[in-house]
């Protein structure tokens, strides 16, 4: 499956999918911080170029395309060459799809992510109008990965609060309908609007971030005067669109 995918990535609406992802993913780790940063998947497509982490591989499975980047790791997912709490930031584009136990390689990622480390996660939507189309017999278009193998959002959140992540922030994106040209693409191009505004859940792809959270673990920070900690006033949060709601999963 990680050739077909890429190979998918490549026609007019793997590009669509490819840069709202790398939208989401650029913002989602500009300011992650630490040593080491991992991409595991897709290795001839760098999500790890708005991070200045010093460190950083692309891991992918023996059937993967290399491509032609250093740093290039060689290993299954479910079972990461990494030692215990070395990485910083995780990256996993569309992986869990792929890999024979997605549960089994959030278990890794957890066991070699830092405490605070975070992981970006893209899939796609299940519950999508894409996935809708997926499950009508004789379509011609079809997805790179079937339904059944798609790793639902509310699906990962289940799986965040069985180990030790937190789910941090996480978007829904490509709301236009599954089409083979750039042409119509263009003329579908008000659906994204759309979509965003009125039925943010039916995004066809999804990013989400969580972060690695130790319990009683203490962050140390600097001794306040006086040992108390002067009180402001906290200025309220305005809410953001088409964020992942716990009612849509």
């Amino acid at each position: 499956m990680p050739i077909e995918l890429a190979q998918w990535l490549e026609t007019p609406m793997g590009q669509y999918v490819r840069a709202w992802e790398q939208r989401q993913v650029d913002a989602m780790v500009t300011n992650a911080f630490g040593y080491h940063a991992i991409q595991i998947g897709l290795p001839h497509w760098d999500l790890l170029q708005a991070n200045r982490i010093p460190y950083k591989a692309w891991a992918h499975s023996p059937s993967a395309p290399f491509g032609q980047r250093a740093g290039r790791l060689i290993c299954e997912p479910e079972q990461l060459p990494f030692d215990g709490q070395s990485i910083d930031l995780m990256v996993m584009p569309h992986t869990l799809e792929w890999c024979e136990d997605p549960h089994q390689v959030l278990r890794e990622v957890e066991r070699v992510l830092m405490p605070e480390g975070r992981v970006v996660i893209t899939g796609f939507n299940p519950y999508s109008l894409w996935g809708v189309r997926e499950s009508l017999p004789g379509l011609a278009l079809r997805l790179p990965v079937p339904v059944p193998s798609q790793v639902s959002p509310s699906r990962l959140k289940d799986w965040f609060k069985l180990l030790s992540f937190e789910l941090d922030r996480g978007r829904f994106g490509c709301y236009v309908p599954l089409c083979a040209t750039q042409a119509w693409l263009q003329r579908w191009h008000f659906m994204e609007h759309a979509g965003d505004r009125w039925w943010p859940a039916a995004g066809a792809v999804y990013a989400i971030a969580a972060v690695k959270r130790v319990i009683g673990m203490r962050l140390v920070g600097p001794a306040w005067r006086g040992g108390k900690r002067r009180r402001g006033r906290r200025a309220a949060v305005a809410p953001v669109a088409n964020q992942l709601k716990d009612d849509h999963g």
